[in-house]
């Protein structure tokens, strides 16, 4: 494969993607070089938005002992891997989109690949995780102990392993890593068409992206119903927190669809679509999309009002 016409090309764009050759596989389409540009800018503000909003989470659940409560326990894990990925992913990629090509050679791609794959899906699954504890919380029959952390560690453990038990397979041999869109990122690698790839692609669709989706509007919609059939015949507090909850649900399900399924579809039409379907830009708009980790925090911290008041105390 060559990349003689990337910025920056020559001998090592061809060494940076020489390692990319398998059977069926397809040579990365590439962007001009105001594309890489834009999309450089874009990394940069995902990454140090990110970095800071949620480290500024993780400072508030240090500072502030009222706020470490089982349920925030999880908060706290997905704005940690949230965080991970803005340190360990987001830097190399933007200095890959600033070079026009990728910079860490097979190596530093597998790793990428490795860690911005496990650390995303630990994202998802704690997602999923969080909203099937609510809705056994609202549940019930007796008000849940607010210091009982067993139940949230075991469901912290549960995103990490689940992660790993998804992610390390293609260090094995089922499936790859390896350069992902114009050639500046890395990941799963989508567009080599071999039974072995596939397999690997459709399990990972369907057990890391539909199923906690799922998960997530099962757990939700019945929370909603429950709190819909209680405020029936209870006070007007009790109908705010059921307009909370609304937008939370709502915020959340329709962000988690923004950021991951252009990215699930674009995966699928790579994989089983015909040669040059997607064109350079349609193939890193959704992994920017999934790269912005920036959403997690507003959503699930700063709708929450004890976080709200604890921001306000530190300013």
């Amino acid at each position: 494969m060559s990349c003689a016409h990337c910025p920056g090309g020559g001998a090592a764009a061809t060494d940076a993607y020489a390692y990319a050759e398998a059977p069926g596989s397809l040579a990365p389409p590439t962007l001009s070089q105001r594309g890489h540009l834009v999309v450089a800018v874009c990394l940069g503000a995902i990454g140090t938005v990110g970095f800071l909003s949620n480290l500024l989470v993780l400072a508030l659940f240090c500072r502030f002992r009222a706020l470490r409560t089982p349920m925030n326990l999880m908060l706290v894990s997905i704005s940690a891997s949230d965080l991970l990925v803005s340190v360990l992913g987001t830097p190399f990629s933007f200095a890959a989109s600033t070079q026009g090509r990728w910079l860490l050679g097979r190596a530093g791609c597998v790793w990428y690949g490795f860690v911005n794959a496990c650390l995303g899906i630990v994202s998802l699954i704690s997602l999923a995780v969080l909203s099937y504890e609510r809705y056994c919380t609202m549940m019930a029959s007796t008000m849940a102990s607010n210091r009982d952390y067993r139940p949230v560690l075991l469901g912290i453990c549960f995103s990490w392993f689940y992660s790993l038990a998804w992610t390390v397979p293609p260090l094995l041999g089922w499936s790859r890593y390896g350069p992902e869109g114009p050639g500046t990122t890395c990941s799963v690698d989508w567009r080599t068409q071999t039974p072995n790839n596939i397999s690997y692609i459709v399990c990972l669709f369907a057990f890391c992206l539909l199923l906690p989706f799922c998960v997530i509007l099962y757990s939700y919609g019945k929370l909603l119903h429950t709190i819909r059939q209680v405020s029936s015949v209870s006070s007007a507090v009790t109908r705010r927190r059921e307009h909370r909850v609304l937008v939370m649900v709502v915020a959340m399900v329709v962000c988690y669809l923004i950021c991951w399924l252009p990215y699930g579809v674009t995966a699928l039409l790579a994989t089983f679509g015909p040669p040059n379907l997607l064109t350079p830009e349609a193939t890193i708009t959704p992994s920017l999309l999934a790269k912005s980790t920036v959403i997690n925090p507003f959503i699930y911290i700063f709708m929450n009002k004890q976080v709200c008041k604890s921001h306000l105390n530190v300013f």
